[in-house]
């Protein structure tokens, strides 16, 4: 389960983020381009757009239930 306090810096404010249990492996990018990214370093990925629609919802639940390590929360703010 993801953890608030161990959000990395480059989460867009929101309710849904990335923590540094992320390994990269590049899963969400693939479920949900266009609300993650990956890190400059590629040590990991962060939330770049919150969803605006019930589509966009499922998106990033899919991309959490994909997420190896659960690195991906959404009870952030």
């Amino acid at each position: 389960m993801a953890d608030t306090n161990l959000k990395v810096a480059e989460n867009i404010a929101g309710k849904w983020y990335v923590d540094e249990n992320c390994i990269a492996c590049d899963s969400c990018i693939s479920i949900a381009p266009d609300h993650f990214v990956m890190s400059e370093d590629g040590s990991h990925a962060f939330v770049t757009k919150q969803p605006e629609s019930p589509e966009e919802e499922t998106l990033l639940a899919d991309s959490k239930a994909s997420c190896p390590v659960d690195a991906i929360g959404e009870d952030g703010e």
